[in-house]
């Protein structure tokens, strides 16, 4: 009979003025491990609203490609609304997060992520300062 497991942890990273980009897969990974879980799911989401997480091919050449998009897609140059109430210079940072979002999700099997063979989980720090970022970490699923 299979027992349901419910494992909590957290991921602190430190990380540079954004859009910076950090591979977090080893880290979640362990936490997997950790947790026993031998099928379930691997939820992961960061703390603020101003970082986001998502995967990527985390090869230097893909991840400046995904740096300039996200620039592209909220520019640091515009007028945000936001700098008319906090006059603090990161209304592009909370756009750039809100478009890629706070979270994934993972597949569990075997006791190991099922991410492809090219595929890294990222944390993504979008504020326009330096960031100790938090992701919480929960992993449910099923252990013999």
């Amino acid at each position: 009979m299979s027992d349901t497991v419910v494992h909590c942890d957290s991921v602190q990273v430190s990380m540079d003025v954004g859009p910076d980009i950090s591979n977090i897969t080893d880290r979640l990974a362990r936490i997997a491990e950790k947790s026993g879980v031998e099928n379930g799911n691997l939820h992961a989401s960061v703390i603020g609203s101003t970082g986001s997480l998502t995967t990527i091919e985390y090869e230097p050449g893909v991840v400046e490609d995904l740096r300039r998009a996200i620039t592209r897609l909220a520019p640091p140059d515009m007028e945000y609304e936001h700098e008319k109430a906090w006059h603090d210079g990161n209304g592009h940072s909370h756009v750039q997060a809100a478009l890629l979002g706070p979270s994934v999700a993972i597949p569990v099997r075997d006791g190991v992520l099922a991410l492809g063979t090219w595929q890294q989980v990222v944390i993504i720090n979008h504020d326009n300062r330096p960031r100790q970022r938090r992701i919480e970490v929960t992993v449910i699923g099923t252990s013999s």
